[in-house]
């Protein structure tokens, strides 16, 4: 990849990014500072890179949203926006990364069964989706969010928002960690291929 298109990915991945979680963007540096300060703990240090996900569509029940940070384990920082979802059934999921100069490429939920997982968290660092949320809450403070996984939520006074069900098609996702208390991966498959999208 040339250096023009690595800069072209960079330009469109942040300008996405910062439409889509405006509050997490702006106070970046607040957040870097915090996670530092160990006022917001990860709860693991994220790989050097990101992976891609896309699913026709997601289905979950109990869905909560906040900014964050993800560290590397070199120190470096990479805000995020935290998606926790309580239960969620996902149809034609694939995962990939790149593994060098190979792609690894993951796919469940195939066929006639969906992928199936709990207190499901998400960093997310771009989302393109069309999105239906139900009796949702907007600009709700990040740390009273109680609809979605146990132990989701982000700091007193950072914007946040949450719903009683939210429903996505056509996702194409860029992110730096997945987490969830059960992932019941049907028709699994992982071999070597290319990117998700």
């Amino acid at each position: 990849m040339s250096d023009s298109t690595e800069d072209a990915l960079g330009r469109v991945r942040w300008k996405r990014f910062a439409a889509i979680a405006a509050p997490a963007a702006i106070g970046a540096g607040a957040l870097v500072f915090m996670t530092a300060q160990g006022a917001i703990a990860s709860s693991f240090a994220v790989s050097g890179g990101s992976f891609k996900v896309s699913a026709d569509s997601l289905d979950g029940q109990g869905f909560v949203q906040y900014g964050g940070v993800d560290s590397t384990k070199n120190g470096g920082k990479h805000p995020v926006q935290i998606s926790g979802i309580k239960s969620a059934r996902i149809r034609n999921m694939c995962q990939s990364v790149k593994v060098g100069p190979f792609t690894l490429r993951l796919t469940a939920g195939t066929g006639d069964k969906p992928v199936e997982a709990s207190d499901l968290v998400l960093d997310v660092e771009q989302l393109n989706a069309d999105a239906t949320f139900n009796d949702i809450e907007i600009g709700r403070d990040a740390s009273t969010l109680d609809r979605g996984p146990n132990g989701a939520h982000g700091p007193a006074g950072m914007f946040g928002q949450q719903a009683s069900s939210i429903a996505l098609k056509n996702v194409r996702q860029v992110a730096w960690a997945t987490t969830a208390g059960t992932f019941k991966l049907s028709d699994l498959s992982m071999k070597l291929g290319r990117e998700c999208f």
